[in-house]
C-alpha cells in the first residue's frame, strides 16, 4: 500500500481521532462468533488496536492481527499483555500477505476493504489467497452504499464485492449490518459478507 494511507491511519491513532476505535469488538463480529462462524486460526486484517482479535483470542482462537499503523499495533500488544490474552500482532500490509508465510482457516476484515481504492481491490483478493487455503472463509464488514454520502470510507455496493472477488472467492452470504463508531448519533450502515475461497 502507498505511503499516504499509512500516514493517514497512523495519524488517526496518534492524534486520537479514529472513529472506528470503539474500545470493544464490533457487534457484527460478536454476532458471527456467537453463530459459530469463526473457526480455526484467524487473521484479523486491519486490526487497529486489536479489540476484535482480542475478543476472538479470549474465546480460544489462535489469532494474528495485522495493521499498517505502528501505533495501533503497539496499543494492541499492550492490551494483550494487560489482559493476559494470547493474541499476536504485527505491522504488515494487507496487499502483501504472502510475507506472513502462514495459513489461516478464517480471515476477518472489519473496515479494511472499504478503505482500499477500487483499483487495488483485486490485488487484495489475490493477497488473501496467500493466507487462505481453498475452502477458507473471509468475513467482511464494510460501509454500505445505503449509507448516505459524507465523511468516511468508500460506500460499497454489493456488485462491487462481487467484482472484487469474482473467480477467487464465492460470495455465500451477505446481509445488512452496521458499524459501531465513536461519533454520537451515527451508526453507519454496512454489509456483512461471507466469502469462501474457491
Amino acid at each position: 500500500m502507498s505511503d499516504a494511507p499509512r500516514r493517514q491511519f497512523e495519524a488517526s491513532y496518534r492524534e486520537g481521532r479514529a472513529p472506528w476505535d470503539i474500545g470493544r469488538p464490533q457487534p457484527e463480529l460478536v454476532r458471527l462468533a456467537e453463530e459459530g462462524e469463526i473457526v480455526g486460526d484467524v487473521l484479523d486484517v486491519g486490526c487497529g488496536t486489536g479489540e476484535n482479535a482480542l475478543y476472538l483470542a479470549s474465546l480460544g482462537r489462535r489469532v494474528l492481527g495485522i495493521d499498517l499503523a505502528p501505533t495501533a499495533i503497539e496499543r494492541a500488544k499492550a492490551k494483550a499483555a494487560e489482559r493476559r490474552v494470547a493474541a499476536a500482532f504485527l505491522v504488515a500490509d494487507a496487499l502483501e500477505l504472502a510475507r506472513l508465510r502462514r495459513r489461516f482457516e478464517t480471515v476477518i476484515d472489519c473496515g479494511c476493504f472499504h478503505a482500499l481504492e477500487p483499483e487495488r481491490r483485486r490485488d487484495y483478493a489475490s493477497s488473501l489467497c496467500e493466507v487462505l487455503s481453498p475452502g477458507g472463509t473471509l468475513h467482511l464488514l464494510c460501509f454500505s452504499d445505503e449509507e448516505p454520502p459524507g465523511p468516511g470510507p468508500h460506500r460499497i455496493a454489493q456488485h462491487e464485492l462481487g467484482d472484487a472477488f469474482r473467480g477467487i472467492f464465492a460470495l455465500t452470504r451477505i446481509r445488512p449490518g452496521a458499524f459501531a463508531v465513536t461519533v454520537p448519533g451515527w451508526t453507519p450502515r454496512a454489509w456483512v459478507a461471507t466469502l469462501v475461497r474457491i
